[in-house]
């Protein structure tokens, strides 16, 4: 009685408002169903694979790997700090490098202003790079 005053949505009764805000959107249900899907398939596959595969350990199959050689000391040894230099590089240029890629996208709309700034850039990343290699800091041995 309240709702049908006149105005926005008067041809809508109580239980049409209600079926329309706790309905469920149709496009989660492809979602729902891989979900399903693959949360019945996952054990399965889980437990063929168990019931297929030999189930015959030994000492050599129960040992670490390493490679193909023997491990002969403690997992826990030190690594160089020439390790860690590398390893930190690499991730700085392959940031830097990411930052390409949004300006190739757009550069036409950049005009003259977007070249003179990917060339500092770019100009910048170079004149580390070329540091770093004459600090000796690219030798891994």
């Amino acid at each position: 009685m309240g709702l049908n005053r006149g105005g926005i949505g008067a041809s809508m009764t109580c239980s049409a408002i209600w079926e329309s805000s706790h309905a469920m959107p149709q496009n989660y249900v492809p979602i729902f169903i891989f979900i399903a899907i693959v949360g019945s398939l996952l054990p399965i596959t889980l437990l063929a694979a168990k019931l297929v595969r030999p189930d015959n350990p030994s000492k050599t199959k129960l040992m670490p790997y390493e490679c193909g050689i023997d491990p002969i000391d403690s997992a826990r040894g030190r690594y160089t700090v020439r390790y860690y230099i590398i390893a930190i590089l690499f991730v700085v240029f392959d940031v830097e490098t990411i930052f390409l890629f949004p300006w190739a996208v757009k550069f036409k709309a950049f005009g003259l202003f977007g070249l003179i700034e990917i060339l500092i850039f770019l100009a910048i990343l170079i004149v580390g790079y070329i540091w770093v290699w004459g600090k000796g800091a690219l030798e891994w041995v």
